[in-house]
């Protein structure tokens, strides 16, 4: 049966590949936007939404690795972490030219009604048209901000994960040197014990030795006191 933990990193997992998706469609929504521009903010504003729902969950993700008691599956969530949030910053990359190219085509768009009306006409489109392109100006100047920040988060964020993976690497070299230490320790507590074990074998037989010739030294001298005839 499963963790308690895994069900959390398989429920996160999926709600941001869910994310991921809707961006993605959000993003082509955007390619394909005829306009308004009432019509593009409203897609933008979806996609930044969803994007900040995006970023929580790889957070989530990330804070469910480092409480992973086994480092493999911490190792491997970090690993699954970094590979969405790069997926992230690419939807990011494909947000910012979809937008670019959603408002040059309405910009064209704007500029051919201006060409086919009236020379009134003409003029109230140009005026329309230049206070068009300067909001254009204005939201493309905010959205660049908005990404240059939020890539800014997540190479701080990427930093900071490199930063655990190397401390983690380095506390499991540490446990396999004191590994070996205790492993060389063993081998030759178990070399002096044997060597212990065959000086003490030794040492009882010169002692039954020693005693077989004390006991024999008495015997042959009673035997000369008390039959020297023999």
């Amino acid at each position: 049966m499963a963790s308690s933990a895994d069900v959390h990193v398989r429920i996160c997992g999926q709600e941001i590949i869910k994310y991921d998706l809707e961006i993605k469609a959000l993003i082509q929504d955007i390619r394909d936007c005829p306009g308004p521009q009432s019509a593009l903010r409203e897609l933008n504003s979806q996609v930044k939404e969803k994007f900040n729902k995006l970023r929580l969950r790889i957070q989530d993700l990330e804070q469910l690795a480092r409480e992973q008691d086994r480092e493999m599956d911490r190792q491997a969530i970090q690993a699954e972490t970094e590979s969405q949030r790069g997926q992230m910053l690419s939807n990011q990359t494909g947000w910012r030219k979809a937008n670019l190219a959603c408002k040059l085509a309405i910009d064209n768009m704007e500029k051919e009604k201006l060409l086919c009306g009236g020379e009134n006409h003409s003029t109230r489109q140009r005026k329309a048209t230049k206070e068009s392109l300067v909001e254009t100006s204005s939201n493309i100047t905010e959205s660049l901000m908005s990404i240059s920040r939020m890539m800014a988060e997540q190479v701080k964020q990427s930093e900071d994960s490199i930063s655990t993976l190397a401390t983690s690497s380095r506390t499991v070299q540490e446990t396999n040197e004191e590994f070996k230490n205790m492993t060389g320790t063993i081998h030759l507590g178990r070399k002096l014990i044997l060597k212990y074990n065959r000086r003490e074998l030794t040492d009882k037989l010169l002692i039954f030795l020693a005693l077989a010739l004390f006991l024999a030294t008495v015997l042959y001298i009673l035997k000369k006191r008390l039959f020297p005839f023999i």
